[in-house]
């Protein structure tokens, strides 16, 4: 039985999408190709690595099987990699990022500066749910990922990137808007705009909500930030959003700014790894420039 590092890759970009032509898709291969090589990966195994469905696939318990060693395996093909080009004509590699939603706003600007200075270094970079940035990582489908404090880790290491502050926004000419700071009990009641209900920030919301013994309800929901912000300058209703993007969208948008009073409303964002040191070394070198603040 022998498989490539290309029926390896494919297959774990299968897998991770749920989707034999969205796993080809981001293989880089026409799906015909693709789907022969899972094929011939399945006669090669003498199982069935995948159900299928109308709905798209999953793996197998075989399929998991070689999903796991072929995540050890690319790991230590791509550390190595690293390694030795440290000795050549200097660091290359591709990282792969996962990011919650707060964090994709700290991002470009660290990104940039390290990607000027690493100019042979590839970053694939992709916006999650904090939750499944975790599971991510933890499943060894990317090197690195980036989640709020909210979420819980379980074993993954993690060192601190940002400090993530949620305040409240209203239109300008809403009477809170003459406030500086407000607790969120104090508004719960109100007419709200937010996220989808899969979301993060919305789940983190709910809990405090019950934990006053009320429920929070919202108006309307969408899917950025940059949309909830113009709703709310528009008069519709009022949101909790991260101080970065409420900064960004008030030099445009007539739009009140509330602190919260809540000790929950100040968040930490994190660095995550299943074992820093066991990284390429091009991904440690990111690391550190993410966490040198």
């Amino acid at each position: 039985m022998r498989f490539d590092m290309t029926d390896l890759r494919l297959f774990l970009h299968v897998v991770e999408a749920a989707s034999i032509t969205q796993g080809s898709e981001r293989s880089g291969m026409a799906l015909a190709s693709a789907s022969a090589r899972i094929r011939g990966m399945e006669n090669m195994s003498g199982v069935p690595l995948l159900d299928r469905s109308a709905r798209g696939v999953r793996a197998t318990q075989a399929g998991e099987a070689v999903a796991h060693h072929a995540r050890i395996v690319l790991g230590q093909m791509e550390q190595m990699r690293g390694d030795l080009q440290l000795f050549a004509t200097g660091l290359r590699g591709q990282i792969r990022l996962l990011s919650g939603r707060a964090a994709m706003a700290h991002l470009p600007e660290a990104l940039r500066r390290f990607l000027v200075d690493h100019p042979t270094i590839d970053i694939d970079l992709e916006e999650r749910q904090s939750p499944d940035v975790v599971a991510a990582v933890a499943g060894a489908l990317a090197d690195l990922g980036i989640a709020a404090d909210t979420t819980d880790t379980g074993s993954l290491e993690t060192r601190p990137f940002k400090t993530d502050r949620l305040v409240l926004i209203t239109a300008f000419d809403h009477p809170l808007a003459q406030r500086k700071s407000v607790a969120f009990r104090d508004v719960i009641d109100e007419p709200f705009i937010g996220l989808p209900a899969d979301s993060a920030l919305q789940g983190h919301l709910a809990t405090h909500a019950a934990r006053e013994g009320r429920q929070f309800k919202l108006r309307i929901r969408l899917h950025s930030f940059a949309d909830i912000c113009a709703m709310v300058a528009s008069g519709v209703g009022l949101a909790i959003v991260p101080d970065i993007y409420a900064k960004r969208y008030q030099d445009v948008l007539p739009l009140g700014v509330l602190t919260l009073t809540d000790a929950w409303a100040l968040r930490h964002l994190l660095v995550c790894s299943r074992n820093f040191a066991a990284l390429p070394v091009h991904a440690r070198h990111l690391v550190e420039h993410l966490t040198a603040e």
